[in-house]
């Protein structure tokens, strides 16, 4: 496959990533965080597991000696993200969901330094604050003074807090895949997390009737199983394995932009239009990390 046809396809990526925020909007409305996640990996897990296991006839089973490996980052990535993630949503807007979940690759450079023992150059130290100056203005409408005030919407530093969940995740990612088969550790992960949640999802669905939504809160939770979560990720890793981690991550970037263009079509939502330029720091600052060794 030819690098222009990888382009194309890690920006069709971006576009299913940045539905999410969308998708989660709609469903929020009718279902809870729990049940959202619970949903959304359910159906993923039904289409991807069978995936793994058709390409890894030989080696398909996961060790016991792994099984921790696989239940940290279904707790900390699938659960621990999606949680706050949704739970986000209910309190902020899409667009401003997705300009801060933006920063999570600095958040990821910042966390490397702790648990990868990772040096921090001074221009890594510059995008960093960057980025962050950025989510400041953004979280407080670029009225900082909000903070004293505490004036902040909730939704926002939740979805902080998801993004941070996030980035840690992806640093016992890259811990995981020095062993463990990528395809295959996503795989199990997805699968974790639908059986530590199925407990509390059961009681929502028996006791709170919690399957008794309309078909767009149902459209919604299969679009953010099957495009961003199976084909988003499917396309990543052919990605990855054609163009580089790198150049593959630089398409990550477009997710807030189709994002806000997406909330204010669909959502009507309304943008502060200082958030395009913090929105902006946050990307710059990303793609400026990304470059460096």
């Amino acid at each position: 496959m030819s690098k222009t046809k990888n382009y194309i396809l890690m920006v069709i990526a971006a576009f299913f990533w940045a539905g999410a925020f969308i998708a989660g909007k709609f469903g929020v409305s009718e279902l809870s965080p729990l049940m959202l996640t619970y949903l959304r990996f359910f159906f993923a897990t039904l289409i991807l597991f069978p995936i793994m296991v058709l390409q890894r006839k030989e080696t398909w089973r996961l060790a016991k000696e792994d099984y921790g490996i696989v239940l940290r980052l279904a707790i900390v990535g699938m659960i621990g993200y999606h949680l706050p993630f949704f739970l986000a949503l209910k309190f902020t807007s899409a667009s401003k969901a997705a300009m801060i979940n933006a920063s999570n690759p600095l958040i990821t450079a910042f966390l490397a330094v702790f648990f990868l023992k990772e040096n921090l150059s001074a221009k890594r130290i510059a995008y960093i604050v960057l980025a962050f100056v950025g989510v400041l203005l953004t979280i407080t409408d670029w009225q900082v003074a909000n903070i004293f005030q505490l004036g902040i919407n909730k939704g926002d530093l939740i979805m902080l807090c998801a993004a941070s969940l996030w980035a840690t995740y992806s640093i016992f990612v890259k811990m995981a895949t020095v062993k463990l088969d990528p395809l295959k550790l996503t795989a199990y992960t997805f699968l974790f997390c639908v059986i530590l949640l199925t407990p509390f999802a059961m009681k929502e669905i028996l006791i709170d009737k919690a399957l008794a939504i309309s078909y767009s809160a149902y459209g919604a939770v299969l679009y953010m199983a099957i495009f961003p979560t199976v084909i988003g990720y499917t396309i990543q890793q052919m990605s990855i394995k054609a163009i580089g981690p790198a150049k593959t991550a630089l398409f990550i970037n477009l997710v807030p932009v189709f994002s806000t263009a997406m909330a204010m079509t669909i959502l009507k939502e309304t943008v502060n239009p200082n958030n395009y330029l913090s929105g902006l720091m946050i990307i710059l600052a990303v793609i400026g990390n990304s470059r460096l060794k």
